[in-house]
């Protein structure tokens, strides 16, 4: 029997045809977030629905759109799943000559239109048409709808809806196609500015948000936790004595502490929390970085929000610590990623810090297991040059346990040296130009008020501005030098002998006071000699310090 799409379903009669569904959701980041706070407190993810949250929109539209069809005789062959995608934000497309587009990006959506129009679905089967709950799931956007058009009357393969009132065949339809989009579409833009002016009042009163609590906070995001606020001080206190983020993010491992959501602690987002303004009690915003060429977000950080005047916003919440705690912390733990200090899978000390030392290799070593053939006692390895193939010279082996004991002395030593040589130093000057940070401030602050008042051109305001904000940057960077320098930043405890000689740090501890300490350690070749001791090899390379 032959088979006509366009002319069965305006007539409402599937048999024969062979259909894909096209569900799609536009934002699902708060039932994501619930499903990850329903893993944590260990809820079956295959347990019957208990809230709104717990159902899967798209699963729903697929049931509904599955149903339609086959209840008129037609089949389904694929499904389209477009999860999390909006149809109507636009990403900056950069062109081949440079210049800049902005579209609504949706590959899945061209993936669909290009099987219609070849008539294959991605499984092999013929591809009649396709069907989607309604239009707006289809699209909000005017240049994908004429997409569709063309795909619909060119290629002579339908796609419809669940009310029956999608018809792209006729220029009629095409007409209440296009209306409908640019209603949706400008119902889209009205929703996103009001969204916007409510995230700006909540901002700009100090209101908390967001979608979990955080760390040191009850679930009221305003109030200490009686359990979890001591915990982040005392780590803060330490902090500012000398001990490392991961040190503190291994110790709270190791006595069952989690995170908010019932993780496992980790450096980076140890940091996280401590680089958060809410802990000196700011109001905080979250900025996006994203890909220039296609508007991709990068990552994101977290600063502190100013009012008009440039003041920081205080939040209505309970701070964790004063401000001024709060900025020598900062000048310790710094605003961006430092080696060392992240979640370290690799298990062997100096894996990372050791280069070869032939020549001008430089290449890092690498661990080596002894082959049973090498008779060595269980776990003895090497740190080895890679071949050249693999980009090394292969003319570089030492004594793997040796050369972590010769190490950790090393490390022990420069530390006990540094202590020494702070104990016998004056008190460090404080910073002495913090006026002049003062009267930069309040030149901004004026600027701003003339320019609001209409007595400078906005050419002048933003070039004055420019001048005024580098001379900020540059006086806070002097000043949380001198912060830093303050706090001599001790990067271990006066302990660390006694700790790491007894074994009582892991791994990961050893690795940060290492990479701490040296930022390379270069091995000599032998150069044929016999039995030259593993440390008179090593030649540290003391880590910068700011």
């Amino acid at each position: 029997m032959s088979i006509d799409p366009v002319r069965q379903t305006m007539t409402g009669d599937l048999t024969g045809l062979n259909f894909a569904i096209l569900d799609r959701l536009s934002n699902e980041s708060k039932r994501r977030r619930h499903l990850k706070d329903q893993e944590a407190a260990g809820v079956d993810p295959k347990a019957r629905p208990r809230t709104g949250m717990d159902i899967n929109n798209r699963d729903e539209q697929v049931t509904d759109c599955r149903q339609y069809v086959e209840s008129r005789g037609g089949r389904i062959v694929h499904i389209y799943d477009e999860e999390h995608t909006s149809a109507y934000k636009r990403r900056k497309i950069r062109q081949s000559d440079g210049s800049v587009i902005y579209r609504v990006i949706r590959p899945v959506y061209a993936a669909m239109l290009r099987d219609l129009a070849k008539g294959k679905a991605p499984n092999g089967e013929r591809l009649d048409g396709a069907i989607c709950p309604d239009l707006d799931r289809l699209t909000r956007d005017n240049r994908d709808l004429e997409d569709s058009i063309d795909t619909v009357v060119h290629h002579h393969r339908p796609i419809i809806d669940l009310s029956g009132a999608l018809d792209l065949n006729t220029q009629n339809g095409q007409t209440n196609a296009r209306v409908i989009t640019a209603f949706k579409n400008a119902q889209s833009a009205d929703t996103g500015r009001r969204v916007g002016r409510k995230h700006k009042a909540l901002q700009r009163e100090g209101i908390p948000t967001g979608g979990h609590r955080p760390f040191g906070w009850q679930d009221d995001k305003r109030t200490l936790h009686p359990v979890e606020a001591p915990l982040l001080r005392t780590a803060v206190a330490e902090i500012l004595n000398g001990r490392a983020v991961t040190a503190v993010a291994a110790d709270w491992n190791r006595r069952g502490i989690p995170t908010a959501r019932g993780k496992l602690w980790r450096a980076v987002n140890l940091k996280a929390v401590l680089r958060n303004p809410r802990m000196a009690g700011y109001r905080m915003v979250t900025i996006a970085n994203a890909d220039e060429d296609n508007g991709e977000t990068l990552s994101r950080h977290v600063i502190t929000l100013k009012d008009e005047d440039g003041n920081p916003v205080m939040g209505q919440w309970e701070r964790m610590i004063s401000p001024a705690d709060w900025d020598k912390l900062i000048a310790i733990i710094g605003e961006t990623p430092q080696r060392g200090d992240g979640n370290n899978t690799r298990s062997h000390l100096a894996t990372g810090t050791l280069r070869c030392g032939k020549g001008d290799c430089d290449t890092p070593l690498r661990a080596t297991k002894a082959p049973p053939s090498a008779h060595k006692p269980e776990g003895f390895f090497w740190y080895t040059c890679l071949s050249k193939g693999q980009g090394g010279c292969g003319g570089v082996k030492v004594n793997g346990w040796e050369t972590d004991e010769a190490l950790m002395w090393l490390a022990i030593e420069m530390y006990q040296e540094q202590a020494a040589e702070r104990e016998a130093s004056a008190e460090p000057e404080p910073w002495q130009r913090e006026g002049e940070l003062t009267m930069v401030r309040e030149d901004m602050a004026a600027a701003k008020a003339a320019r609001k008042a209409g007595k400078i051109t906005a050419e002048r305001y933003y070039a004055d501005l420019a001048e005024q904000e580098a001379a900020e940057r540059a006086l806070l960077k002097e000043k949380n030098a001198t912060i830093k320098a303050a706090q001599v930043a001790a990067d271990v405890p006066v302990t660390l002998e006694e700790d790491w000689t007894g074994g009582n740090l892991s791994l990961t501890e050893q690795r940060v006071y290492l990479e701490r300490a040296f930022s390379a350690v270069i091995v000599a070749p032998t150069n044929g000699r016999r039995g030259v001791p593993t440390h008179h090899r090593l030649t540290p390379v003391p880590a910068q310090r700011g």
